[in-house]
């Protein structure tokens, strides 16, 4: 739990991660349900979708099936389901509960309640009146889960949505369909409009648990907890509530005061801490836009520094100090440099050469996070090896799988082939089948192979351009993700068994991963969390080799780290830009228009360069060298 300041107007717990937030949670709510059934009474909970809740259910889940935590006395209410919608449909909130929790729990079929997305338009008012009416006959929801959308609202509940709106039909934003978009396959198939119980109804619940995870929610957190009751952000209504519990992991929690500026909040700061500093100071130098080197004793007094200023003074000491810390981040060895003094480098000078392992949990993700980066390890003689973590099948349009198949046809129709020219009929199958395939429906397995084919086909280019050997590049279609849907497996024991296998094979001094949380599919927080799992079982095996490797993290293409946070800063040069862009451009599938662009609809080269560019301007403005674009990168200790 923070400490209550005058920053926050909710009450927020910040846990390392997700997943121990998720079961501190699902604890709270198993503890409800069995407090109600010693008395006799049924516990009625308000459910939530989305990817923020799945954890919750799944730890639920585990603690009925290894604790006998029954759900016999639960009576649930869902908020919302998009409209129109089949409940048997791929994106149905119907089968999203089902297939998360409903189906592996002993819930009674009578107790469950979802918004029903085939009522007939003229029955819709007098549904949602009813649906209302079943929460008050149950006696009212006990507890109520929420997540948060983008666009600040809590169920479909869109800006506009007033504190007292009740359940009823209501149109979905642009951002919110644009977010749906990859569940949908293409945001021209998201419905239009939703089923939604209302902010009023939402703040009859005699408690409310909202979930947020990932730096992609911290901005809106902080206008939620932060900022005064308004409709344009509807979850800020909650702060009326008299019993809400914000639940954030620590990238969620970021930007709110406290933790982002502790000093403007009032509270003690260490001080004595580097990493605190180093905050300190780069946050007053962007404030004030000027380089480090040239703030002064008033600025720090002026800006609610004065007692780092008091302890640490005068500002020029200090001001020396953080700058010096910023200078060693930047490196243009990203593998150390052999024969030379590397005290105040980020790498190590030995081993030179290294093997360097980098992990790319799409077929892409590599020369877009970390291309330059790449490109010049490669160049410096490392012997670097890149892992495909996933094939990345889903984010290919169909006409492309079409567009192959008629290769292969074409091909064998030209040279004559003999026989049954089956290549002919896998075009005519593909064909076929995705001229009736019906929008969001799982592509066949045929499909499916094609299109990581396609995939794989244009990350080892992208390789060969980078000078990295076909052997050195590995795809490992972790089973998590081939579902041939958006919505993935949860991480299994095969997976962790997979990374550790190619760990051990490659016996690695670096390893590169992907380290953001923003991915809107949730796919890089699996394959990360897949990585780590795998790299711990190994330190706990006292693994000889790892105790000389080193793991650097890198973000996609949805955020960078902060410039207090980053530990390595990898200058990239105009020559290099260039070459990772064409990198970039060997993934054709994914050039012009990416199936699943997220929030930002600019293709994913321009996102790159622009963050590239970002982040060596602004090491620029705190008075360091000028570069062309940088890579930033966090150390793991693990």
């Amino acid at each position: 739990m923070l400490t209550p300041t005058q920053s926050e107007k909710l009450p927020v717990s910040v846990y390392t991660d997700s997943e121990q937030a998720s079961a501190a949670v699902a604890r709270q709510i198993a503890d409800l349900i069995r407090q109600r059934a010693a008395e006799g009474r049924n516990c009625v909970l308000g459910l939530a979708t989305g990817s923020s809740p799945t954890r919750v259910y799944e730890e639920l889940v585990r603690l009925h099936r290894e604790e006998g935590l029954s759900f016999r006395n639960v009576v649930s209410f869902n908020l919302d389901e998009y409209y129109p919608m089949a409940p048997d449909s791929l994106q149905s909130y119907v089968r999203f509960m089902h297939e998360y929790l409903f189906d592996h729990v002993d819930i009674r079929p009578e107790n469950v309640h979802i918004p029903d997305g085939t009522v007939p338009q003229e029955q819709v008012a007098d549904y949602c009146r009813r649906y209302e009416e079943q929460i008050r006959e149950a006696g009212g929801i006990e507890l109520q889960l929420l997540g948060i959308g983008r666009t600040g609202h809590i169920g479909f509940n869109e800006p506009g949505s007033g504190a007292s709106s009740r359940t009823r039909i209501i149109t979905l934003d642009h951002i919110t369909r644009t977010d749906a978009a990859s569940d949908f396959y293409g945001e021209e198939n998201v419905p239009r409009r939703a089923l939604t119980m209302g902010v009023g109804s939402i703040l009859e619940a005699k408690k409310i648990v909202l979930l947020a995870w990932g730096e992609g929610k911290a901005a809106v957190v902080k206008r939620m907890v932060e900022g005064e009751p308004t409709d344009t952000v509807p979850a800020t209504y909650l702060q009326r509530h008299p019993a809400v519990q914000v639940v954030l992991d620590d990238a969620a929690g970021a930007e709110l005061t406290q933790r982002k500026t502790p000093w403007l909040a009032g509270l003690p700061s260490n001080w004595q801490d580097e990493a605190t500093v180093r905050k300190a100071v780069t946050w007053l130098a962007r404030n004030l836009q000027k380089p480090i080197l040239k703030l002064t004793d008033n600025e720090y007094n002026e800006n609610g520094l004065s007692d780092l200023l008091a302890e640490s003074g005068p500002a020029y000491s200090i001001n020396i100090r953080v700058f010096n810390q910023l200078q060693h981040t930047i490196t243009g060895w990203p593998g150390g440099k052999p024969n030379a003094d590397d005290t105040y480098r980020p790498e190590r000078a030995e081993p030179f050469p290294k093997r360097v392992l980098i992990f790319s949990p799409h077929p892409d993700d590599d020369v877009i996070s970390m291309g330059g980066t790449l490109l010049r390890l490669v160049d410096q003689g490392h012997e670097v090896h890149v892992a495909y973590q996933t094939s990345g099948n889903i984010a290919v349009f169909d006409d492309e799988a079409i567009r192959f198949a008629e290769f292969v046809a074409d091909y064998d129709e030209a040279f004559r082939l003999s026989g049954e020219q089956p290549a002919e009929n896998l075009y005519h199958r593909v064909a076929d089948f995705l001229k009736n395939k019906a929008p969001g429906q799982v592509d066949s397995d045929e499909v499916q192979q094609i299109k990581g084919l396609i995939r794989r086909g244009e990350a080892k280019s992208a390789c060969r351009l980078a000078g990295v050997p076909d052997a050195n590049a590995h795809f490992m279609d972790l089973p998590f993700y081939e579902t041939g849907r958006v919505r993935k497996k949860p991480l299994g024991e095969e997976d962790i068994q997979l990374t550790m296998d190619l760990l051990n094979r490659i016996q690695p001094h670096q390893i590169y991963a992907a380290g953001d949380l923003s991915d809107p599919h949730g796919t890089h927080r699996v394959c990360l969390s897949a990585i780590m799992q795998a790299v711990q079982r190994l330190k706990a095996a006292n693994t000889a080799w790892l105790q000389n490797c080193w793991v650097w993290l890198y973000r996609g293409a949805w955020q960078e780290w902060d410039i207090d946070q980053i530990e390595m800063a990898v200058p990239i040069s105009p020559e290099e830009l260039t070459r990772k862009r064409r990198a970039i451009f060997k993934h054709q599938s994914q050039k012009d228009r990416p199936l699943f662009p997220g929030a930002d609809q600019r293709e994913f080269w321009q996102r790159a360069e622009e963050r590239n560019r970002t982040t060596a301007k602004i090491y620029d403005q705190l008075g360091l060298p000028e570069y062309e674009g940088i890579e930033a990168f966090v150390r793991w200790q693990y």
